[in-house]
């Protein structure tokens, strides 16, 4: 896609939505937000909302949608559907307000679509079993786009992210390198478990490629780093040392301990199993047809982490 080319991107102010701005935008791309309470655009997407109809862009990149928080009640339950669902339904019915519609439409997924605990480079032809409000949401999502943009003659392309790394990242991998970095982080058993990776500004980088491009892709480092190897890099950069090893018979008392206290506790039984339970992604799709050549992540966050120590 040349340069000078627009896109209007939801989700601006997450951790994802501001690298794909500032990297976008470095590169020379015109990037429109829908950032809350800013010009000219405003918008919260999980209710219905208007825009100007003389908007004019090449590409939407919607890369909103609420993730990393297990619902507690049935209202937690919903404010997923009503962000990513909904949210996506709200967009739709927005764009379809304007004088020109996009080219294409890029929406961020996420692999937990799949619905896996485990499992070594599963494809995008897997069956999407994804049981949480937050794949259930996406999934929905998915499906209603699919529709959306035949019906509309826009192209679709749907990246589904593993985890995400990048500068002070959320979720399980900032829990992470927070806690090497306060002492207060435990390795459980040899460690050994794959699970795959994505650096954020090779998500932004390919954005480019995918405008003129239908489908759905994997996106990972193709690496897939153990546990080990990600707390052996984290504590590195940071100068620490390595975080001390339990027995993984140790993890899962302290496993059924998470189970009855909550959230006040750092760890349950599902975490546990996903820590020592391999899960990558195959994203040789995306390197045929995206050109997708991505970093390894395990090289990027030592460079990051000494740098911002």
């Amino acid at each position: 896609m040349a340069q000078n080319s627009s896109y209007l991107l939801t989700g601006e102010t997450g951790f994802l939505g501001l690298i794909l701005s500032k990297v976008l935008a470095e590169n020379g791309f015109i990037v429109k937000g829908f950032k809350l309470f800013s010009e000219p655009l405003k918008a919260d997407i999980s209710s219905p909302f208007i825009i100007k109809k003389d908007l004019n862009v090449d590409a939407i990149i919607h890369a909103a949608g609420k993730a990393h928080i297990v619902p507690r009640n049935p209202e937690e339950e919903k404010a997923f559907f009503d962000v990513n669902f909904e949210g996506t339904k709200n967009l739709c019915a927005a764009l379809d307000q304007l004088n020109t519609k996009p080219k294409s439409f890029i929406f961020i997924s996420t692999v937990s679509v799949y619905g896996l605990d485990s499992g070594s480079l599963i494809t995008e032809d897997h069956p999407l079993k994804g049981k949480t409000p937050y794949a259930k949401s996406k999934i929905l999502a998915e499906e209603w786009l699919a529709d959306w943009a035949k019906s509309n003659g826009v192209k679709l392309c749907i990246l589904r992210v593993p985890l995400i790394a990048g500068i002070n990242p959320p979720g399980n991998l900032g829990a992470m390198i927070n806690g090497i970095k306060s002492g207060k982080y435990l390795s459980i058993g040899k460690a050994t478990a794959r699970k795959s990776i994505v650096w954020a500004e090779d998500i932004a980088r390919v954005i480019p490629n995918l405008v003129d491009v239908e489908g759905i892709f994997n996106l990972t480092d193709g690496i897939h780093p153990s546990f080990g190897e990600l707390e052996e890099v984290i504590s590195q950069a940071l100068g620490k040392k390595k975080p001390f090893s339990i027995p993984i018979i140790v993890g899962k008392l302290l496993g059924k301990v998470g189970d009855i206290l909550g959230r006040r506790f750092p760890i349950n039984s599902d975490k546990l199993n996903k820590i020592t339970s391999t899960l990558t992604f195959d994203d040789a799709r995306a390197r045929n047809v995206l050109d997708w050549k991505p970093s390894s992540v395990l090289n990027k966050m030592s460079e990051t982490l000494k740098l911002n120590e």
